[in-house]
């Protein structure tokens, strides 16, 4: 079934569970770091939750998911044309001020995270935000026929050492908000320079 096919069977039940989880503190750690009414790209915006949260505090957002289901929920939800669109398939240049990464490219397998990283380095602006997270681990697993790629900070050190124009603004660690969960994620910004 994969990752998409588990999206689209459970995106019900996966809106449900995720919608109304407070993310404030997460969005203000990348937004102080954005100019006003910024270029936002959700990547990877799942229930459109995000999406939504930046269209409403005046940012200028758009949003693409590689589930169907997600994308007529997200477009629903938000009032934006989601696109479908993988972040495999990222070919945007030098036109977002921030990119933000929410648990998705916890899909990207291992061996493809560097090119999905340069992709979305050169759609950002010089000076861009990039937000990713990942659950905090350094093993690749499948659960629910969903295959996960997990992180620490040896693992993004190395992914992010690979680039010579980007700064590490910081790593932290955040226990999932949702209830019932014990699950670490480890939160990454960083900038693109010049």
């Amino acid at each position: 079934m994969g990752n998409v096919g588990y999206y689209n069977q459970n995106s019900e039940q996966f809106v449900q569970t995720t919608l109304n989880v407070n993310m404030e503190s997460l969005y203000q750690a990348f937004l102080i770091l954005l100019p006003n009414g910024g270029h936002i790209l959700d990547l990877g915006c799942g229930s459109g939750r995000d999406t939504l949260a930046f269209k409403n505090k005046g940012y200028q957002v758009e949003a693409l998911d590689y589930s169907k289901a997600l994308v007529e929920k997200a477009t629903a939800l938000t009032g934006i044309p989601v696109r479908y669109q993988s972040f495999y398939d990222l070919n945007d240049h030098g036109i977002y001020d921030g990119i933000w990464a929410c648990a998705s490219l916890l899909h990207c397998e291992r061996d493809r995270l560097t090119d999905v990283l340069q992709s979305i380095l050169n759609a950002l602006k010089v000076n861009g935000i990039l937000y990713m997270s990942f659950k905090y681990g350094d093993k690749d697993r499948e659960k629910d026929g969903r295959k996960f790629t997990d992180l620490n900070e040896e693992q993004a050190e190395e992914l992010l050492n690979q680039f010579h124009q980007i700064e590490l603004i910081k790593y932290w660690i955040t226990i999932d908000q949702r209830p019932d969960r014990e699950e670490k994620w480890l939160n990454i910004l960083i900038k693109k320079n010049a």
